[in-house]
């Protein structure tokens, strides 16, 4: 376009003999020089836009960059959204026998969303349910015989439930509170909470941190080898022809597999071992029935980990690229992570969201080694767990044999 304008100007000077008009062909010249700057400036618009939306439609198209662009975050927003949402825990509690339960004080309780209340059939299955943790604590609401406050609240619980009951006895005092504020202005307070730690606190074994955060970590890492490693060990040896290779060795195809997954298996079983060692002797991790706790939490390693190799299969047999992988293995570990009660309870989900969460095999994994290191459960104890881990199996090596490809 620029030639075009100086080749304009010197016809424009060959027609145009009156020099009267080299104001009209100055302005004329100008004219088509900036309007093929315009024009060139617009064509390179239009090609980096060309550019733009090919590129847009790669991202789109890429699995990978959705999944941990838009997925992830979403889901993480939407996880650590409705914990920070949820205004309290849930707590399992036990109305004490001869409780008064016509007050406002036990109205609101049990109203609450924060209050589940349980029974036990026998005082022997009540001291187990303190015993391992598994309750918060006991209530009892009585007359006082004062005017003044016209009734008399204690707490007890134990020190397996360190992780509840602080929560719960705030909870209790702002609740005895709320009620004298809003409906007997004219009294001291509604009820007295008489609490005392030495006497309502049962010294047992202590609830710590490590004995939540272990088994949690212990079943991601067991999820994480199990999903990514044969993912990503199978795909490779398919596509490097290694599997290929092996038909023309005596080998049966099942041996190969197995050996495969064997060896994954003896190496994720040494860092169970190591992990549960080093929280049991560094950090405190309860192994309540010693050897016999360890052996179980093994056992149960092993199984959870069967199940989540199964996933491996799947996903390599599904796989076209070994860039599909991880946004395939992501998808399935991923919602395990934020939703299988790694790090913090299931109960501090909203109820919309428990029943899923409770679908998932990490979830059940994490609640039987719990179950079996803290509370001191059998494998018999947890065999609903274990019964879904294995019907998980079952599933999820159906599919896997399914799709599983050689070539």
């Amino acid at each position: 376009m620029l030639a075009f304008s100086c080749f304009a100007s010197c016809v424009w000077l060959m027609y145009d003999k009156c020099q009267n008009n080299c104001k009209l062909f100055a302005g004329f010249t100008i004219f088509l020089f900036f309007f093929s700057i315009i024009f060139m400036a617009y064509n390179q618009f239009r090609a980096m836009m060309a550019i733009t939306r090919g590129s847009l439609r790669a991202i789109l198209r890429s699995p990978s960059a959705i999944v941990f662009s838009f997925i992830f975050p979403f889901l993480f927003i939407l996880v650590f959204g409705f914990i920070g949402n949820s205004s309290m825990q849930s707590y399992r509690i036990v109305l004490a026998p001869g409780s008064d339960t016509a007050n406002a004080l036990f109205s609101e309780l049990k109203n609450s969303d924060a209050i589940k209340l349980v029974n036990y059939a026998t005082e022997r299955e009540l001291n187990e349910a303190i015993i391992k943790g598994r309750i918060a604590g006991t209530i009892s609401i009585k007359k006082s015989g004062n005017a003044m406050a016209p009734f008399s609240v204690t707490l007890n619980s134990s020190t397996s439930s360190n992780d509840k009951w602080p929560q719960l006895k705030n909870f209790i005092a702002s609740s005895i509170n709320h009620i004298s504020n809003s409906m007997y202005q004219n009294r001291p307070a509604y009820a007295t909470f008489d609490f005392d730690y030495k006497r309502d606190i049962k010294e047992i074994r202590q609830y710590k941190t490590i004995d939540f955060i272990l088994p949690g970590q212990l079943g991601f890492s067991l999820l994480t080898a199990g999903v990514f490693g044969l993912a990503f060990v199978f795909f490779n040896l398919r596509n490097t022809l290694v599997l290929k290779r092996f038909f023309a060795t005596p080998i049966s195809r099942t041996y190969i597999v197995l050996g495969e997954a064997l060896s994954r298996v003896v190496f994720q079983m040494a860092t169970a071992v190591i992990i549960i060692l080093a929280g049991y002797y560094l950090f405190g991790f309860t192994l309540v029935n010693g050897v016999q706790t360890f052996f179980e939490m093994l056992l149960l390693s092993f199984l959870g980990l069967l199940v989540f190799m199964g996933f491996g299969f799947i996903i390599s047999g599904v796989a076209k690229s070994d860039s599909s992988i991880a946004p395939f293995a992501n998808l399935i570990t991923m919602p395990q992570f934020l939703l299988g009660g790694t790090f913090f309870s299931i109960d501090v989900f909203p109820k919309w969201l428990q029943p899923i969460a409770k679908i998932m095999p990490l979830t059940h994994l994490n609640t039987a080694m719990r179950s079996v290191a803290f509370e001191g459960q059998s494998l018999w104890g947890v065999r609903s767990e274990i019964g879904i881990l294995l019907i998980w199996g079952l599933a999820v090596y159906f599919i896997a044999i399914k799709v599983f490809r050689w070539e």
